[in-house]
């Protein structure tokens, strides 16, 4: 690897501080704001899952457009960092907003404001993250690097959804009305996630070579011709799977604990134990890559999680009390590898494009893949919402006692509760399934990656390359 591929400590650490928002933020969102929504606002599941859909339309325009405006933008600060800057004050607000107890008399009220608020939010993560997942590829253009950099960026993620899965409850406790609970929990949490930004803004740079003139928009090359290469038609399908996976175990986990496992106080700890083995498993998987490949370390974690969820059907209210952790530890070593290497892959994929393109399009492809990532997790949430409806969900009720008004939990129906333990185990056991299916068919090894990093090189500076060995290189990477 040469010197100049070599990222300082410096760049990586204040590069990865960055993912405090993009892990903390979905971690918040995925465990409590479904809960929050139902038992809190009290909107019903059905109407709750349609907050997350409808806001998919709107990032069907916005995270694609975000891309191609990052490609495209031109300032002394580069193409991405500026809008690191700019984001810090939005996230801030944006939170805030969508933890608001807003207390309108009207049911479709409060559900117009919470949609208006969560719209609000997605467009300040997509302003904000979809460059910053473009500059991954940018930093360095190693193999090993990248996935260096991705762990770095992956540790601060965990830490981010750590804090997030822990703290938040229990600055809702403080409170004797949680409504009031969520309202300082988003404030705290608010500045928590948005001051970073300020550190990534100024720890990074951006690659010269990388900020050419943009050539003229191009509709097809930018949005169908990557459907055409099966090097990112496998990622999309092993991003989107995984990760939607880990949405589905995140938006349930309350209801799970609150009402099958009858242990709602322990729900920040169990899921702070899964994210602790989280972060102690990224050097374990980092290693593995090195050593063998991306595939084969996504492989180990993938066949983890896998075992884990279908051993969730042992899980019983009657066990012993430790089995829950036992299961959110296992669930945390397979889902640190998972969110490592996804990332590292992730990162290689636009040098494929180039191979194909001669142009640099991190952008592109980050919109392409966060639109679809956001839809499938909205899909995911939709479903789950609508069978806990339609297994007849009993929302609280509003109850004053010696002059405090508290929300009372209702006891749950006993098909209700097989509803909730089968969605918990099996559909992430389908969806882990189809990331194996396509992790089997990736074909970007190290060898090869390396093959296409020097004739990229070669290329980018004018000079002389292999022509067979750029045909070479397509073909093999073609091959399904």
């Amino acid at each position: 690897m040469a010197d100049n591929e070599k990222l300082g400590w410096g760049t990586k650490i204040g590069y990865g501080m960055g993912d405090l928002f993009g892990g903390g933020s979905m971690v918040v969102i995925g465990f409590f704001y479904l809960y929050f929504l139902t038992d809190v606002i009290l909107i019903s599941p059905a109407l709750a899952g349609v907050v997350f859909l409808i806001s998919k339309g709107w990032d069907a325009v916005s995270d694609p457009l975000m891309g191609i405006i990052s490609d495209r933008t031109r300032t002394r600060f580069g193409r991405r960092r500026p809008y690191f800057l700019a984001g810090v004050i939005p996230i801030f607000l944006a939170f805030f907003l969508m933890w608001y107890p807003v207390n309108y008399q009207q049911e479709i009220h409060r559900f117009i404001f919470v949609l208006a608020a969560y719209i609000f939010f997605s467009t300040v993560w997509t302003m904000v993250m979809i460059p910053y997942f473009s500059l991954t590829s940018e930093l360095t253009t190693n193999y090993n690097e990248r996935t260096s950099l991705v762990t770095i960026r992956v540790f601060f993620s965990a830490v981010s959804s750590l804090v997030c899965a822990v703290v938040p409850l229990e600055i809702v406790k403080l409170f004797p009305d949680e409504r009031h609970g969520y309202l300082v929990m988003g404030i705290t949490m608010g500045l928590f996630l948005a001051l970073p930004f300020i550190v990534v803004f100024f720890t990074t740079r951006e690659r010269e070579e990388f900020q050419k003139e943009p050539q003229p928009f191009n509709l097809r090359k930018s949005f169908i011709t990557p459907f055409r290469t099966p090097t990112f038609v496998n990622l999309v399908f092993m991003y989107l799977f995984s990760f939607v996976t880990m949405d589905v175990v995140m938006s349930i986990m309350m209801y799970f604990m609150t009402y099958y496992m009858k242990r709602a106080g322990e729900t920040n700890f169990v899921l702070g134990t899964l994210l602790i083995l989280q972060v102690v498993a990224l050097p374990i998987y980092s290693t593995i890559s090195k050593r063998t490949s991306k595939k084969a370390s996504f492989m180990t974690a993938l066949i983890l999680m896998l075992a884990a969820m279908l051993g969730s059907f042992l899980i019983t209210p009657e066990g012993h009390p430790a089995i829950i952790y036992i299961f959110a530890a296992i669930i945390g070593l397979g889902s640190g590898g998972v969110v490592v290497m996804v990332y590292s892959i992730f990162a290689d994929v636009p040098d494929v494009d180039e191979l194909y393109s001669g142009v640099r399009q991190e952008g592109v492809y980050a919109g392409l893949l966060t639109f679809m990532r956001k839809l499938n997790s909205a899909l995911g949430i939709f479903i789950v919402s609508q069978i806990l409806s339609l297994a007849g969900y009993k929302k609280p009720v509003e109850q004053t006692v010696d002059g405090v008004s508290r929300l009372v939990k209702q006891e749950q129906t006993p098909e209700f509760l097989l509803s909730l333990k089968l969605v918990f185990a099996l559909i992430p056991a389908v969806f882990l399934s189809i990331c194996v299916f396509n992790l089997v068919r990736y074909r970007l090894t190290p060898d090869i990656h390396s093959r296409l990093d020097i004739l990229l090189n070669l290329r980018r500076r004018g000079e002389d390359h292999d022509k067979a060995e750029e045909q070479a290189l397509k073909k093999w990477l073609e091959r399904a």
